[in-house]
């Protein structure tokens, strides 16, 4: 009898030192601060156990069983969700498990920058390893349907901004967002337009505010360059802008362009048309999207470039040549 009691104690003391050495792990860094941050996915349908081994072998420090256990005891074995994990210096199991269970996946981002054309966009977001690539085989217009757009034509109506997803998501998201990005900021702007613009609609104010987006990089002549271009439209005068050309070029755009590619005709050249281009040539910034919308009230018709990033502007005809061959000749 007494053999069994001293096995009992020995039991008992044991099963106490072993909760002590769990509680204890349970708050300890799984990597120390120096380590590196350690990328790891959990399947869908994984389970606390699942999770642990899955974990472990993607490098992760941590002992699957203990992990099982205090899923277990906290009652989250049935609540972890799958998906793209990091694990940074410091975290403890007891905070890993509360990351899996908010679903707190890694981070990844991807930026688009303004003026890029949707092209160069797609081309972005399709060379980006972090996405998943569900519209590569899609055509510009099967996207805009992908993302429940009722626009057809798709350039423009992106914004350029800075985007966070959760690795592994679909390329989808990002155009979705930036879709309703863009169309939340053209409708804030559109409300606060001075009634007396010359645009038919929302959409033609994009059109602008792209044309005015490749014209200057200079964020402080953007106003200045808007105003010279509802001038134009005003009095019905040609836009007479390279940058519209240049896009209805398309591929053949070499980097130059060429008197002869301001006399053929496309629906761009705002050198043998008049009025707005069909669509916007890029994706406007909110500075863009302003100066469209509050352009400066001058009297100025023409600009030129000083070859040093700012404008040269004139009101009539005469002061523009001699800016002209001043600055250019």
């Amino acid at each position: 009898m007494a053999f069994i009691k001293k096995i009992i104690g020995l039991c008992f003391v044991l099963a106490l030192a072993g909760g002590g050495y769990f509680m204890y792990w349970t708050q300890q860094p799984i990597t120390g601060p120096e380590a590196e941050a350690i990328e790891f996915s959990v399947i869908p349908g994984s389970g606390a156990h699942a999770a642990g081994q899955q974990i472990a072998e993607a490098g992760v420090p941590i002992r699957p069983l203990l992990f099982n256990l205090l899923a277990r005891m906290t009652n989250k074995s049935s609540k972890i969700k799958a998906g793209s994990y990091e694990l940074k210096p410091g975290t403890t199991p007891l905070r890993l498990i509360d990351q899996l269970v908010r679903g707190e996946f890694a981070q990844e981002q991807l930026t688009i920058i303004e003026g890029w054309t949707f092209r160069q966009m797609r081309a972005a977001i399709a060379a980006h390893k972090g996405l998943k690539h569900d519209t590569v085989a899609l055509s510009d217009l099967e996207v805009m349907s992908a993302i429940g757009s009722e626009y057809k034509q798709a350039e423009g109506l992106f914004f350029p901004d800075t985007y966070l997803f959760a690795k592994g998501s679909s390329d989808l998201h990002i155009y979705k967002q930036a879709h309703a990005m863009l169309l939340s900021r053209l409708s804030d702007a559109w409300a606060k337009r001075d009634p007396a613009l010359p645009y038919k609609s929302p959409y033609d104010a994009l059109t602008m505010a792209s044309i005015v987006e490749k014209e200057t990089g200079q964020k402080s002549e953007r106003g200045m360059i808007a105003g010279v271009f509802v001038n134009r439209l005003r009095i019905g005068m040609m836009l007479q802008t390279d940058p519209t050309v240049i896009y209805g070029m398309g591929l053949k755009y070499d980097g130059k362009i060429r008197k002869k590619d301001l006399e053929t005709d496309t629906p761009y050249n705002t050198y043998t048309r008049s009025g707005l281009p069909p669509t916007p040539i890029a994706l406007p910034g909110v500075q863009s999207l302003t100066a469209a919308l509050a352009p400066a009230k001058t009297p100025a018709l023409y600009f030129v470039s000083r070859g040093n990033g700012t404008s040269k502007f004139s009101d009539n005809l005469d002061d523009h040549n001699r800016a002209v061959n001043k600055y250019q000749r």
